[in-house]
């Protein structure tokens, strides 16, 4: 289980990292800029996380907190959120910034959210689906709280819960063993089976697998002809196709979202988080695990949390957040930023 939860956490790390650089780019824009097989491209070679690796991490560590009380569970993301802003990160949603701003100014976080469908609440809820794998109550629970913290959008929750459910399924079963594409469409179905439009996006994937269609053809088909957006229904249907689509096998799954273009540093991170909680950490490609150089927000730090996310499982019992050296987040933003804003110069430049 600590392996499950640590491929969850890593995986992902790496999506974001390797998509992070390619971000907003066209597929065919990416070919151009960025020739080549996936590698990390953002600094000199080397990977670095962005908010969804790092919306990840507060919610594993508010689950070492509070693993019951999904109230107590609320606010603390809620803090870890506020904090967050406060260190002045780069690339944030709209909708996630508002609600951070409102939780500034006294919002309480039962009242903190925007309207709105984006993809924040999807990117983060794997590893609650992993962590309450075997208890389906806790898990809509705990992702209901974590979204409403900042979209109130109905398709929000239904997307996040999507990503929990896989990745709760992904941790029980065998990666040697592929699941069945309609038990998992019926899966996906049940979340929201009076929305039309979702349920003919679970249609089409159960199609396309069947065709055995590549990625990139599927977001085709959903209209992402230059790249997934930042709507989650757009998102989740892609990411967890990929996973389907390579069951058990990390590689292919990341580069397949990635190479569909467009919101990749996020698609990326959540396809990841559920190849990594199929396979596990040891499963995911040792190169793309090292050539993360982020911290203190460290692949080493994400591994501890996860250790200790499995320890309190088997326990039962809160085992406490896990520390580190919060105050170096503002000089790793301030390089961020810059490493940012170098990587959008360097687009205005051909190759077009």
């Amino acid at each position: 289980m600590n392996d499950r939860l640590a491929g969850i956490l890593l995986g992902t790390a790496v999506g974001d990292a390797l998509g992070l650089p390619a971000e907003g780019l066209s597929p065919r824009r990416r070919g151009r800029l960025m020739p080549g097989p996936w590698r990390h491209r953002l600094l000199f070679g080397r990977g670095m996380v962005s908010d969804d690796t790092e919306h990840t991490l507060f919610v594993a560590q508010s689950l070492l907190r509070y693993p019951a009380d999904t109230d107590a569970f609320q606010r603390r993301l809620a803090w870890h959120l506020r904090w967050w802003l406060a260190g002045l990160p780069a690339g944030i949603g709209m909708a996630t910034a508002r609600a951070c701003v409102k939780l500034w100014l006294g919002f309480p976080p039962s009242r903190s959210d925007v309207f709105s469908a984006g993809n924040g609440p999807a990117m983060r809820s794997a590893v609650i689906g992993g962590y309450f794998h075997d208890k389906p109550e806790l898990l809509r629970r705990f992702v209901l709280v974590s979204t409403q913290l900042t979209h109130t959008d109905p398709k929000a929750a239904i997307g996040a819960e999507a990503v929990a459910r896989v990745a709760a399924w992904a941790v029980e079963h065998d990666p040697a063993l592929p699941p069945d594409a309609g038990a998992i469409a019926a899966l996906l179905a049940e979340l929201a089976p009076r929305d039309s439009v979702w349920c003919r996006w679970i249609e089409e994937m159960e199609a396309a697998f069947a065709a055995k269609t590549s990625v990139t053809d599927f977001a085709c088909s959903l209209g992402l002809t230059k790249g997934v957006t930042g709507y989650i229904y757009h998102t989740v249907p892609v990411a967890v196709y990929a996973w389907l689509r390579y069951y058990g096998d990390f590689r292919p799954t990341v580069e397949a979202v990635l190479d569909c273009g467009g919101d990749t540093d996020t698609v990326g991170a959540i396809a990841g988080a559920l190849a990594g909680a199929t396979v596990g950490a040891a499963k995911i490609p040792e190169p793309w695990l090292q050539g993360i150089i982020d911290w203190p927000r460290s692949v080493r730090l994400l591994r501890t949390v996860a250790d200790r996310l499995g320890d309190q499982l088997r326990s039962g019992h809160p085992v406490g957040e896990v520390s580190y050296p919060w105050l170096a987040v503002l000089p790793r933003n301030f390089l961020f930023l810059l490493v940012v804003l170098l990587h959008g110069f360097r687009r205005l430049a051909p190759p077009y």
